[in-house]
């Protein structure tokens, strides 16, 4: 990925553009790597994949979100993670999605249930938000990946991007 700017910064996520300018193939394990068993593996990877290609459907309307707390953990989204946002999207029910609700950015599960809509967190010490007609609320936009560093003690920070 080349260089990454901060458009917004907020208490929930810190939000970069995509910039998906530059190629990046890596080794693809096309066949799968086996999460079971052990399998026998390929003498070599001839095919590659371009994750700015794989992730990144619409460059335009596409962005990085870093999340910062636990709200949606038993989702799999954890502090720190990057959120791929596509802003192209129809948000459907049951979607995860970046909205704008009074000022500030939260991450949720989209809800709609008779006449209601609801942004659902995914952790119990958290409680659903009821959409009002009086709340300042937007879909900002629809998360398609999640981008999480599984190493224990990480590869360091996260790059500090300007």
């Amino acid at each position: 990925m080349g260089e990454l700017s901060i458009r917004w910064a907020t208490p929930t996520l810190d939000i970069y553009l995509a910039d998906v300018a530059t190629d990046l193939p890596l080794p693809f394990a096309d066949e799968g790597v086996s999460a079971g068993f052990p399998s026998p593996a390929s003498d070599y990877l001839d095919l590659t994949i371009d994750l700015n290609r794989a992730l990144v459907d619409n460059p335009v309307s596409t962005f990085y979100a870093r999340v910062k707390g636990n709200s949606m953990q038993d989702a799999g989204i954890q502090n720190g993670d990057v959120l791929v946002v596509d802003r192209s999207l129809t948000a459907d029910n049951g979607d995860i999605i970046v909205a704008f609700l009074n000022a500030e950015f939260t991450v949720k599960r989209l809800r709609f249930t008779e006449g209601t809509c609801l942004l659902l967190p995914a952790n119990q010490d958290y409680p659903q938000i009821q959409i009002c007609e009086s709340d300042d609320f937007r879909v900002w936009g629809v998360v398609t990946f999640v981008i999480k560093n599984v190493r224990k003690g990480g590869r360091g920070q996260w790059v500090s991007l300007r």
